[in-house]
This record gives structure tokens, C-alpha cells and sequence, in this order.
């Protein structure tokens, strides 16, 4: 008898709760490149990135300090956006 196996099916909701934790990770990778870059803080696109990727980075922000600013950007920045990621992935998979 051949090995059976179930494979995943997403259903649409799934895909939703995906696609934004997918949304949430780029504005987290968005708001690494502005900070690590050196982006105009005063620009507009700036600020509303910043709106909202601070808010999404919920503890992670401070947690890291290396003493290297731009590397601690992007580990405390870089696990909010794979956290966004692994719990949406995680809820999505549950959900189908």
C-alpha cells in the first residue's frame, strides 16, 4: 500500500491572514532600510511608515543593543517582521 498523505489546503481566509502578516513584514523591512539608509525623518512617507511599523514592532524594539545603531535596527526591526510572519503563518494554519 503507498505512504497517504494530507496535503495543506489554505482556504481564502488563510490567505488573507497571510497576506497580512506578510504586509506587516515589509513595513517592518520597509522601515529597516529608511532607518539603516538614512532616509529624511521629516519626509511624509517616512512618518507614515514609522506610524506604523513602531507600533507593529511591538517588545522587540530595545531588545537587541550591540552598539552598532544600524545592526540593532535590523535584528530588533528584522525579528518583529519574522515574529509578524511565524504567528500569522502559525494562525493561517490553524484557521484552514
Amino acid at each position: 500500500m503507498p505512504y497517504m498523505y494530507q496535503t495543506y489546503r489554505e482556504s481564502a481566509a488563510a490567505r488573507l491572514i497571510t497576506g497580512i502578516g506578510a504586509l506587516f513584514a515589509v513595513v517592518e523591512v520597509v522601515y529597516i532600510l529608511l532607518l539603516t539608509l538614512g532616509a529624511d525623518q521629516s519626509n511624509r512617507f517616512f512618518t507614515f511608515i514609522k506610524g506604523w511599523a513602531e507600533p507593529l514592532a511591538l517588545f522587540f524594539p530595545g531588545l537587541f543593543h550591540t552598539g552598532n545603531g544600524n545592526l540593532d535596527i535590523v535584528l530588533n526591526y528584522g525579528l518583529a517582521a519574522v515574529f509578524w510572519l511565524f504567528v500569522t503563518g502559525l494562525i493561517a494554519r490553524v484557521v484552514s
